[in-house]
């Protein structure tokens, strides 16, 4: 059985994906994931799923969604006295996996740049789409979204680090001009991308690149006045 959240939930055994239910029921799962192997209260799952103001028949409708998940996942999802655990074998959990794999790639990349290019490219293959991309609006996910957004740009940078320690300058330049577009204080990114730039010749660009990776972060850093308009507006 595969648990995979590198994309739209989904669990799959070797006949293809299980049928997950709804969206309430595809959260509970997503929760039951997040804590896999432990035992999740019952009062846990209803804080995440239903928030500050859940209805008078919660509890009946959350045994409802886990009785349909077992359906599914049979005895991989158990109950207990106080809530339920669901079982999941590490190299079953796309996240672990994903992980695993990039600590082991980052290994190499100093003595072996080639090899450590290779293993995080296909650690970054495991990824469908966003993390939860089918639940990405759920607050409840936000902290887990943002954590595994954060370990898939970090691997992404170090990918392009190893290709850059190879010679594959001139090959990277356009991936990175959308990178410091998408992310344009991601300092690092723009490091690349000057050196991408001036090692395939192209130096002026290089240049132009720094001045415009400097005004970006100057504008970061710049405090905002008191009393400005903007002083309540986070920068992007």
């Amino acid at each position: 059985m595969e648990f995979k959240v590198l994309g739209p939930l989904e669990v799959s055994t070797a006949d293809g994906p299980l049928s997950l239910g709804g969206r309430k029921q595809r959260l509970v799962l997503a929760h039951l994931i997040l804590r896999a192997n432990d035992v999740v209260s019952t009062d846990v799952l209803i804080d995440e799923v239903w928030g500050e103001e859940p209805p008078d028949s919660v509890r009946s409708t959350l045994q409802g969604y886990v009785s349909h998940l077992r359906r599914a996942l049979g005895e991989r999802l158990e109950g207990r006295t106080s809530g339920y655990v669901l079982h999941v074998h590490g190299d079953e959990l796309d996240t672990t996996t994903f992980e695993a794999m990039v600590k082991e790639a980052k290994r190499s990349l100093a003595s072996d740049p080639a090899t450590a290019a290779t293993g995080l490219a296909d650690a970054l293959a495991l990824w469908r789409g966003a993390a939860f991309a089918d639940l990405a609006d759920e607050s409840s996910l936000r902290g887990e979204i943002a954590r595994l957004d954060e370990l898939r740009l970090g691997a992404t940078e170090h990918r392009i680090a190893a290709e850059l320690k190879i010679g594959r300058h001139s090959t990277m330049v356009s991936e990175l001009e959308a990178l410091t577009s998408r992310y344009p204080l991601r300092e690092r990114l723009w490091a690349h991308l000057m050196l991408a730039l001036y090692q395939s010749g192209r130096q002026a660009e290089a240049l132009d690149a720094y001045q415009r990776a400097r005004q970006v972060l100057r504008m970061s850093w710049e405090p905002i006045p008191p009393g400005s308009s903007s002083a309540c507006t986070s920068r992007s």
